[in-house]
Order: structure tokens, then C-alpha cells, then sequence
């Protein structure tokens, strides 16, 4: 077999930028939880850019920079 035989019977798995539907960081979180122990919530909350950004009530005078 030649060289170019085997460069096109090689399979690529996923193409670059696809991630898998399952990976080994899910198989982890399932395993250990969230945090890596078992059995606890996971804790972290994200906020959403724009509340971050938006001035508190009062000191808000239309402009956020």
C-alpha cells in the first residue's frame, strides 16, 4: 500500500470545530458532580453581561461608561 492509500483511508472522527454531543468532561460531571464531589449542586451562577455592566439605580444617568 502507498503512502496516499493510507492518508485517504484514514477516518477522522469529528472535524475541527465540532464538538462531540457527549465528552469526557460530561462523563467526569457525571461521575464526581459539578464541583467533583458527589452529590452537591453545582454552585456557580453566571450573570449576564449587561446586568454586570448596567450601573445600580441611582447612579445611572444613561450612559454606562
Amino acid at each position: 500500500m502507498s503512502t496516499r492509500d493510507d492518508i485517504h483511508t484514514t477516518r477522522r472522527t469529528e472535524p475541527n470545530g465540532v464538538e462531540p454531543a457527549f465528552s469526557e468532561d460530561d462523563l467526569q460531571r457525571e461521575q464526581l458532580g459539578p464541583r467533583g464531589v458527589p452529590g452537591q449542586p453545582d454552585k456557580a451562577t453566571m450573570t449576564p453581561q449587561r446586568a454586570k455592566k448596567t450601573p445600580a439605580e441611582g447612579h445611572f444617568d444613561g450612559h454606562t461608561s
